[in-house]
C-alpha cells in the first residue's frame, strides 16, 4: 500500500482469552482437546464417504465439504491460539493477522451458502424424490459447491480489501484472533463506511442464506405432514433433524456476533460466541452427522470391522 492509507503497525498483541498465568495451561490443554476432536471428527467423515461408495450421493458430498470446511476455519484460528497459550509474548505480524482475517472469512461465508446447499438438496430429495437423480446430478452438484466457494472467495476479498486500507494505531486486539470487529476498533482513521458495507455484506450473506433456508424447510415440513405412514414421516424427520441442528448452532452464533450495534453486548459475552463458532461448532458438526445418521454409522463400523478384524467372508455382505 501507498500514501496516506499505509499502515505503520507491524505486529498486532492478540489479548487472549485470559490474563491469569494459572489458566493457560488447563485452556491450552482444554483446547487442544476440542481441536483434537475436530480434526480427527471432520476427516474422519471426509475418509468415511471418499471410501465408502455407498456415501457417493449427493447429500455425503455436500456433507463431505461441510466438513473440510469446518476443519479449515478452525485450523485458520485454533493453532495460532494454542501457540499463545504457552507463549510469553502473543504478536501475531501484520501479514499474518491479515492473512488470517482473509481466510477465516472465506471458510465462514462458504459455510453459510453450504448449509444452504445441503437445505436445497433436503428440499429436492423429499419434495421431489421422483426427480431427485436428475435434479441433483453430478454436474449441479459440483456447481452449487463451486459456487459456494465462490462466494467466500468474494465476501473475503470484498471485506479484506477494506481492512487493508485502514490505518491503526494501536495494536492491542482484544480477541484471540484477527477479526474485522476487533481490527476497526484499532483505526485511527473512520471506519464509518466499512461498517456500514460490513453489515450489509454480513446482512446479506446471513439473511440470505438463513431465508432460503427458512423457506426449503417450510416447504420440507409441508410434505412430511402429508405423509400418512407414522414410519415414513419419522424417517423424513431424522434426515433434516442433523442439518437442523448444524444451521441454529451456526446461525444463532454468527448472527450474534455480526447483526447486532456494537454496543449491545460485553466483551467476554462477544468472546464466548465466537469461541463457540469458531472451535466449538467445527468439532460438533461430524459428531451431530455420524451420530444421528444410520448410514454414516454403518458405514464407519464396516471399515473397522475389516481394519481390526480382516475380512475373512469375502463373499458375505457383513464384510
Amino acid at each position: 500500500m501507498a500514501g496516506e492509507n499505509h499502515s505503520t503497525v507491524t505486529e498486532f498483541i492478540l489479548g487472549g482469552l485470559t490474563n491469569w498465568p494459572e489458566l493457560q495451561l488447563p485452556l491450552f490443554l482444554l483446547f487442544l482437546g476440542i481441536y483434537s476432536v475436530t480434526v480427527i471428527g471432520n476427516l474422519g467423515v471426509i475418509t468415511l464417504i471418499c471410501l465408502n461408495t455407498q456415501l457417493h450421493t449427493p447429500m455425503y458430498y455436500f456433507l463431505s465439504n461441510l466438513s473440510l470446511l469446518d476443519l479449515c476455519y478452525s485450523s485458520v484460528i485454533t493453532p495460532k491460539m494454542l501457540v499463545n497459550f504457552v507463549s510469553e509474548k502473543n504478536i501475531i505480524s501484520y501479514a499474518e493477522c491479515m492473512s488470517q482475517l482473509y481466510f477465516f472469512l472465506v471458510f465462514v461465508v462458504a459455510e453459510c451458502y453450504m448449509l444452504t446447499v445441503m437445505a436445497y438438496d433436503r428440499y429436492v430429495a423429499i419434495c421431489n424424490p421422483l426427480l431427485y437423480n436428475i435434479i441433483m446430478s453430478h454436474r449441479v452438484c459440483s456447481l452449487l459447491v463451486a459456487g459456494v466457494y465462490a462466494m467466500g472467495l468474494i465476501g473475503s476479498t470484498t471485506e479484506t480489501a477494506l481492512m487493508l486500507k485502514l490505518s491503526y494505531c494501536d495494536t492491542l486486539i482484544s480477541y484471540y484472533f484477527c477479526d474485522v470487529v476487533s481490527l476497526m476498533k484499532l483505526s485511527c482513521s473512520s471506519t464509518y463506511h466499512i461498517e456500514i458495507t460490513t453489515f450489509f455484506l454480513a446482512g446479506f450473506n446471513i439473511i440470505f442464506t438463513s431465508l432460503t433456508i427458512f423457506i426449503s424447510y417450510a416447504f420440507i415440513f409441508s410434505s412430511i405432514l402429508r405423509i400418512h405412514s407414522t414410519e415414513g414421516r419419522s424417517k423424513a424427520f431424522s434426515t433434516c433433524s442433523s442439518h437442523l441442528a448444524a444451521v441454529g448452532l451456526f446461525y444463532g452464533s454468527t448472527t450474534f456476533l455480526y447483526l447486532k450495534p456494537s454496543t449491545a453486548s460485553s466483551l467476554t459475552q462477544e468472546n464466548v460466541v465466537s469461541l463457540f463458532y469458531t472451535t466449538v461448532i467445527p468439532m460438533l458438526n461430524p459428531l451431530i452427522y455420524s451420530l444421528r445418521n444410520k448410514e454414516v454409522n454403518a458405514a464407519m463400523w464396516k471399515i473397522l470391522r475389516r481394519k481390526l478384524f480382516g475380512c475373512k467372508c469375502h463373499h458375505s455382505f457383513s464384510c
